[in-house]
């Protein structure tokens, strides 16, 4: 990882999002395995939530600031959901949203790694027009 003086907030805003990613990711994976018995999804799923490990965690760890999070509340909307599909749709967007910020972090940090960070979206992007194509066939 590079060296410069926005490294702590940086390095808060990859946990944050690092965090965001794979509990999104996780949520997807199993409500396919749990939920929709899909084993090709839930694998697909398990295989971008383990390309989302970085090196040096530990390292960023402690520039994670829970107290501080000026958005930590949550809002209305993220507090209701109306059925399985709506859980997959959200945390879909969640784990989109979260990838799209740590490829761009990590233009700054590791080139590398953004370019698995892109992967991961795009991959989330087909997973879930697959995902909820399945789902409406199934009803």
């Amino acid at each position: 990882m590079t060296s410069n003086p926005s490294e702590p907030k940086l390095f808060r805003l990859v946990d944050a999002n690092l965090n965001r990613l794979k509990e999104g990711i996780r949520v997807i994976e199993d409500l396919n395995r749990y939920i929709y018995d899909n084993r090709d999804i839930s694998s697909k799923l398990k295989s971008l939530r383990h390309l989302a490990k970085i090196d040096n965690y530990l390292k960023i760890l402690p520039h994670r600031d829970i107290q501080n999070d000026v958005l930590k509340k949550s809002v209305e909307t993220e507090l209701e959901r109306e059925s399985v599909e709506s859980l997959l749709l959200a945390n879909y967007k969640r784990a989109q949203e979260a990838a799209r910020v740590l490829e761009e972090a990590f233009k700054l940090i590791d080139a590398k790694k953004s370019e698995d960070f892109k992967t991961i979206r795009y991959e989330l992007y087909a997973l879930e027009q697959e995902n909820l194509a399945e789902g409406r066939k199934k009803r």
